[in-house]
């Protein structure tokens, strides 16, 4: 147990692991709700008649609503209580999750997925916000490790779990079943969640969570001058824009597209290939929480806390690059599922040391706006892979185009992250708003003390 921890109550320690563990579950439904039309997608478009750029475009248009909602969402989360804004969420896509289900016609699986889209948003970025409330800096590594490695877990999850249901109940009544124990989870977390402001604590216990930052600004037009603002006017704030938007172009072609991919090029029935793809996304899902670890293992070894997010990702989407592109060799089935597991475990490392950067750049009240405008770029990629995906295979006949592309974006990522990124970005703070400026650890270790 970390000295931090060991000064908690028994109670508040189990407050903040039951949080962490709603936070992962929550992560996990959100992927499996997404994953979902992933599973299903050749039996939609047999029952919708859709072509493959269509369902490209379906697919991604969730990842275009969840762009636009970033920096609003980001600006909310910065100034309103985590359990009221991700509740509200939960419970918007929830609903639209159930409502695929219902719909009839193409329009109304394109309303359903925007709103998808839309009630996802908050779900990361209220979730860290969450977590930088509980935790303290130097311990925050293995928790926002597993909670972005939840991420993964649910791609994981989704395919033996879905394909159940699916056979039961067919692809209309999975997208119901799924989002109604999306709402029961939204209940759940607006019952138990509290901000350690909210509660009554002892000096020690108050002193052993991370102090209250400075007060937001009051009005949206100073939030946007104040936090906003600053932060586009910083060259990192662009550079890890970039940068997550080729981690998440590469990760997210194999979360919608794997299923598919698989039954065209190697002839699977859509049970086979559902289940064939979980492999992979297990993977995932051990790169993202392995990458919580490392940071804090490089950190406590005295790496500077940029370096100790970059140095790792930079490898890792290298790693992921070289093996998204050997997948399109004609190699036996379970040599190309290799690939796709490195590809993806690599891919998942990289995503939690990605979004680390952010809580290591930004000041501790601009965290989920910095993390909103670094996830505009995420989700800008996780809504062009789909689609030019889509449209590459119809073209093309195949998929080999898409994975040479992903590999090359995957390599123009590494270029980003280890080339725009310099050690003084973690002192790029504005003064807060009370005007003192933050204190600072010294500058070997890459890191501000809010």
């Amino acid at each position: 147990m970390s000295t931090i921890a060991s000064i908690l109550s028994p109670a508040l320690r189990r407050r903040r692991q039951i949080t962490l563990l709603l936070l992962m579950a929550a992560g996990c439904v959100s992927y499996i709700d997404r994953a979902a039309l992933s599973v299903s997608n050749t039996a939609v478009m047999a029952d919708m008649h859709m072509s493959y750029t269509q369902m490209g475009l379906l697919l991604s248009v969730f990842a275009w609503a969840y762009l636009a909602g970033q920096v609003p969402t980001g600006l909310l989360a910065d100034r309103f209580d985590s359990r009221f804004l991700l509740g509200a969420g939960l419970v918007l896509w929830s609903c639209a999750q159930m409502a695929f289900g219902l719909m009839h016609g193409i329009a109304g699986l394109f309303l359903a997925r925007i709103g998808l889209g839309l009630g996802e948003t908050p779900l990361f970025l209220s979730g860290t916000r969450a977590l930088v409330r509980w935790y303290q800096p130097r311990e925050r590594g293995r928790p926002l490790g597993l909670f972005n490695g939840s991420a993964a877990l649910g791609p994981a999850l989704a395919p033996p779990l879905l394909l159940a249901i699916m056979a039961l109940w067919g692809w209309r009544g999975m997208s119901v079943a799924i989002g109604a124990a999306s709402l029961v989870l939204a209940f759940v977390w607006i019952r138990f969640y509290r901000d350690p402001a909210d509660l009554d604590l002892s000096v020690a216990m108050r002193k052993a969570l991370p102090r209250s930052d400075a007060p937001v600004p009051a009005s949206i037009t100073q939030s946007l001058r104040a936090d906003l603002g600053h932060l586009l006017r910083q060259r990192s704030s662009w550079v890890l824009t970039a940068g997550y938007a080729g981690v998440i172009y590469l990760t997210w072609l194999y979360a919608t597209w794997m299923p598919a991919w698989l039954q065209t090029s190697r002839h699977l029935t859509i049970g086979q290939a559902g289940m064939l793809s979980a492999l992979p996304q297990f993977c995932g899902f051990a790169g993202s929480v392995l990458g919580g670890v490392v940071v804090d293992r490089l950190a406590a070894r005295g790496v500077g806390l940029l370096n100790a997010c970059r140095a790792p990702l930079v490898l890792a989407m290298l790693v992921a690059a070289i093996a998204t592109t050997l997948t399109t060799l004609h190699t036996p089935l379970a040599v190309m599922v290799a690939f796709m597991a490195i590809a993806l475990f690599a891919g998942g490392l990289a995503i939690s040391c990605g979004w680390m950067l952010g809580t290591v750049i930004a000041a501790e009240h601009r965290v989920a706006t910095l993390q909103a405008i670094q996830n505009t770029g995420g989700s800008l990629g996780g809504a062009l892979a789909p689609a030019i995906t889509g449209l590459l295979a119809d073209r093309f006949g195949s998929f080999t185009p898409s994975l040479l592309t992903a590999g090359a974006i995957g390599l123009g990522t590494v270029a980003i992250y280890q080339i725009g990124l310099r050690p003084e970005d973690v002192a790029t703070h504005a003064s807060l708003p009370n005007g003192q400026p933050p204190s600072r650890l010294s500058g070997t270790t890459g890191c501000n003390k809010e």
